[in-house]
């Protein structure tokens, strides 16, 4: 007699659940996106300890007919896909015909459905999956009940956790799910109490507020609007500030074509947009759409469809990071102030000139002669206590902000910058200045720092990255697999200044590179590099290690605590951080600016209470 033979279906169903059902959350998720696919405007959840004892769902989509009810419970039956066509090109959430039989195989399951005429229910115990059908009233739509989860499987109940970490679960997923379809309504109830009850979201005010709901009033109060589209590819959704990071990634909600994805590419895109304004250790928060083709993305690569593959995954991670690093660097002063107290400045028709520069030059400066121009900072670096007047080799007055008067200002002949004027120096630290909406408090060196690093960035982009050969070409132990990505993508390391070459079939040889990496560790950058092209299809390492070295050099020629500016140095300083991409942050992360406005101030002195 031979050794193999065919499962069961019961056990079939029961291995396919292993993979699709892991806890209430993964059944109510699988139900929901049925539920959307039925064309649903309205899903209600009500949840018994956690989604253990019982999980109920209903909707007002198409229905089931009578005739479907039994293949509706049946392992790889669906009305989603029906050739290979359909499957290359998946519009629908749900595809695989695998939830229903794999929920019903380790559960007590009731399904009741109506098409608008009369309803049907269908009910299988989780045993010999066996389906029993009869005629039930029910409005158009679908209510599916799932019991006892796991009964029939005592080894699976065992791994699951409390109530409230169940439930919790399940609460994430149905926000999810509640992000994903602003056309839909939800309420969740857990225990008879209502959790959420969110409406239909048609309009922009609308879909903010159900975001607002989601993810709270202070994500919202500190977010981008993103629009962004190119190559076929359209981004939108709202991204937070760099001030508002999150210690863990537990804000963050990516969609694709309507579908809640985790994607290690994705991941990288955003991580890298961030990079120089986030504080170490931090993590971004975002709720993004992307919507692209579904022939070019396969979302048919992981039992529980949270991954998706994308045909030209280098073209989706570039676009996401222009788009993202973009709209991070064009966040300004006047577009983080309050709006209702931005609408109290006075406006006239001509602008009051800014402040060009704080004598740096960085623009006009090759990147190789940044150690010549780091000269001009060595008079700023004066011990405390010493002379408050700065030097003409590093002026900040070479071009001079002068403050207007108070019966100028007040007269409303002229307009009040968004950081304002400044009245004073704290410390030798602190830049005090009012604007219209009340006090402004700046960290000279973090402000200063970021202005330099940008200046210096630019430079390097217009004018190329400078290479120099090396003397001795050094020679790189890899793998086959490594040798070959670098041959194939060797257009890669010519851009960024370096030359890599194949020599074997295990090893390479850098005969170029740039002149700002040096000194630096060539062989470990190298292999970094080839890891992410491998794993990401492309790499910002090399471009990171010089951004590393532009911000320490930014940093050491940044103006020192306790040096005495004068008002209209103060004043350049504030013109120039308004104008700066990126100047809400240094560049390690750390804000470099805040604001204080007049009914917080009165707070502090009780005024009017």
């Amino acid at each position: 007699m031979g050794k193999i033979q065919l499962l069961s279906p019961r056990l079939a169903n029961q291995i396919a659940a292993g993979e699709v059902v892991e806890r209430p959350a993964s059944v109510v998720k699988e139900l929901i996106e049925n539920c959307l696919d039925a064309g649903a405007t309205r899903i209600d959840i009500d949840l018994e300890l956690g989604g253990t004892r019982q999980i109920k769902l209903r909707d007002n989509g198409s229905g089931i007919s009578k005739e479907d009810m039994p293949l509706a419970l049946s392992r790889h039956a669906t009305s989603k896909i029906k050739n290979l066509e359909d499957l290359e090109g998946v519009e629908s959430l749900g595809f695989r015909g695998e939830a229903l039989a794999s929920i019903a195989s380790v559960a007590r399951v009731a399904l009741t459905s109506s098409t608008g005429g009369e309803g049907w229910k269908a009910t299988v115990d989780g045993r010999e999956m066996d389906v029993d059908v009869a005629a039930s009233a029910h409005p158009q739509g679908t209510t599916i009940e799932v019991r006892d989860l796991f009964f029939n499987t005592p080894a699976r109940r065992k791994f699951l956790r409390t109530e409230k970490t169940e439930y919790n679960h399940v609460a994430e997923t149905v926000k999810r799910q509640a992000l994903s379809r602003f056309d839909a309504a939800f309420q969740l109830r857990h225990d008879g109490k209502v959790i959420y009850s969110l409406k239909q979201a048609d309009t922009l005010a609308e879909k903010q507020r159900r975001v607002a709901t989601v993810c709270g009033s202070a994500f919202m109060g500190q977010t981008l609007s993103i629009e962004a589209e190119a190559m076929g590819l359209r981004l939108s959704g709202w991204v937070a500030l760099p001030t508002f990071s999150r210690s863990q990634a537990d804000l963050q909600y990516f969609f694709v074509n309507g579908r809640v994805v985790k994607d290690k590419l994705v991941t990288h895109a955003i991580r890298q947009a961030y990079r120089d304004v986030l504080f170490h250790g931090r993590h971004p928060a975002y709720v993004l759409y992307l919507e692209l083709d579904p022939k070019v993305v396969d979302v048919n690569v992981h039992p529980t469809k949270h991954e998706v593959r994308f045909r030209d995954g280098r073209s989706v991670h570039d676009f996401l990071f222009r788009a993202l690093h973009k709209a991070l660097a064009d966040v300004r002063p006047d577009e983080q102030l309050p709006a209702s107290e931005l609408a109290q400045q006075a406006m006239v028709s001509e602008q009051a000139p800014l402040q060009q520069n704080i004598g740096l030059g960085y623009q006009s400066s090759p990147i190789t002669g940044v150690n010549e121009k780091m000269a001009a900072y060595q008079n700023l670096h004066q011990p405390a206590g010493s002379s408050g007047s700065i030097p003409t080799g590093a002026s900040f007055a070479s071009n001079t902000y002068a403050v207007p008067s108070m019966d100028d200002m007040a007269g409303g002949n002229t307009e009040i910058p968004p950081l304002g004027f400044a009245i004073a120096q704290l410390k030798g630290i602190y830049i005090l200045a009012e604007n219209a909406n009340g006090l402004v408090v700046v960290d000279m060196h973090a402000a200063h720092e970021r202005i330099i690093y940008e200046r210096m960035k630019q430079a390097r982009d217009e004018q190329g990255i400078q290479a120099q050969p090396l003397l001795v070409p050094q020679t790189i132990a890899v793998s086959d697999r490594e040798a070959s990505c670098a041959q194939e993508h060797s257009e890669v390391f010519s851009g960024l200044g370096f030359t890599v070459e194949r020599m074997s079939e295990e090893s390479l040889v850098v005969r170029q590179v740039p002149v700002m990496l040096a000194s630096a560790n060539v062989e470990q950058l190298v292999r970094d590099v080839l890891s992410d092209i491998l794993m990401l299809q492309s790499s910002d390492r090399i471009l990171a290690s010089m951004d590393e070295i532009l911000s320490t050099m930014a940093c050491h020629g940044s103006v020192r605590a306790n040096r005495q500016l004068t008002i209209p140095e103060m004043n350049g300083l504030l013109r120039d951080m308004e104008i700066t991409e990126r100047s809400g942050q240094c560049n390690h992360g750390r804000p470099t600016w805040t604001q204080m406005s007049l009914s917080e101030l009165d707070k502090l002195f009780l005024r009017g209470q």
